[in-house]
């Protein structure tokens, strides 16, 4: 599993498969240990397919709550292995999530819904469709008919942290690293705007709710409907060749592809704003004005969905040497 120190936000290329051990951020310790888990309801499953991601607490200067929400998971037969603190010695780090054919090690951390230390009792998979366990998930049994019942006993736990003074005693089981090491990928990009959206809500920070998050769970991932909303761009983490020559060109080529989509945000966000200064000058009703909000949402996934995919195609040609790419993920 990746480990990351927290203040990185999970602001992970989604959808990019890894192959653990992996790549290593590191960033500012947290001295202090993240609160108890609040307590919350789940909600309804939005539709087929939809995973539980639970909720955790993150970290940006203060913990922040990231809510629980259902995901669509990148890949037919993937689980959800959820992030976790664990103390390091000196400090609390992070230990990001990253989904995969077996759920591996959360740090015994009991998150509910299915996930209570231990792999996961929420659902399975079965011929490339998920069925859920209706007995720790809430589930429209009449839109979903891939469902059982079957009750599990939960010793319910809000620690939120492995290891130190109060923490989660539990060490990772031979599966639970074999899972780890296996093929698994990154937080997708709803993931981390989800996150990216907690972060800036001062609501949603302990010093504001005090371990009562105002908002603890949605159906789905806030997503952004603008560019301005959305994450910064992260580089994927470049592989080291050997050849200082080679790693340079990949360098200035995520240098230029990280440029080009900066642009490509500026031009949508300033296409966008004219659209709101048009409908505002027609004082336009609020369904007119909706209808807008969800078209620019519409634009702004789009547009973002392929920018993680450029992402990733520049970093498997890095990782297998191979090509040369432009800003739009063309080869020369």
């Amino acid at each position: 599993m990746r480990i990351r120190i927290i203040c990185s936000l999970l602001l992970a290329v989604g959808m990019l498969f890894l192959s653990a051990p992996s790549f290593a951020r590191l960033g500012v310790s947290v001295r202090i240990g993240p609160p108890e888990l609040p307590v919350y309801e789940q909600p309804m499953c939005p539709g087929d397919g939809y995973l539980w991601t639970p909720g955790y607490w993150a970290w940006n200067d203060d913990y922040y709550w990231v809510p629980g929400t259902w995901e669509m998971p990148p890949e037919v037969g993937f689980l959800w292995t959820p992030g976790y603190w664990g103390w390091g010695g000196d400090a609390f780090l992070f230990n990001e999530g990253y989904w995969g054919a077996s759920v591996g090690f959360y740090g015994g951390i009991d998150y509910g819904f299915g996930y209570f230390g231990n792999g996961y009792e929420g659902g399975r998979w079965e011929n490339g469709h998920f069925f859920y366990n209706t007995a720790v998930n809430r589930v429209d049994a009449n839109a979903i008919h891939d469902v059982y019942n079957t009750k599990v006993n939960e010793n319910v736990n809000r620690v939120s942290y492995n290891g130190g003074t109060g923490g989660i005693n539990a060490r990772a089981t031979s599966e639970e690293e074999a899972a780890a090491r296996g093929r698994h990928a990154a937080p997708v990009a709803a993931q981390t705007q989800h996150a990216y959206s907690a972060s800036n809500n001062p609501q949603q920070r302990l010093s504001a709710n005090h371990g009562a998050p105002p908002v603890t769970a949605t159906p789905r991932a806030n997503l952004a409907s603008h560019p301005k909303e959305l994450p910064p761009i992260e580089r994927p983490a470049t592989t080291t060749t050997g050849n200082a020559k080679q790693d340079q060109k990949y360098q200035k080529q995520q240098d230029k592809l990280v440029a080009k989509q900066n642009q490509d945000r500026k031009k949508l966000q300033q296409t966008q704003d004219k659209e709101h200064q048009q409908l505002a000058k027609q004082k336009a009703d609020p369904a007119r004005t909706q209808q807008l909000e969800q078209k620019h949402q519409q634009q702004t996934q789009q547009m973002q969905q392929g920018h993680t995919q450029q992402m990733q195609q520049t970093a498997q040609r890095q990782s297998f040497g191979g090509g040369e790419s432009r800003g739009g993920g063309e080869r020369r």
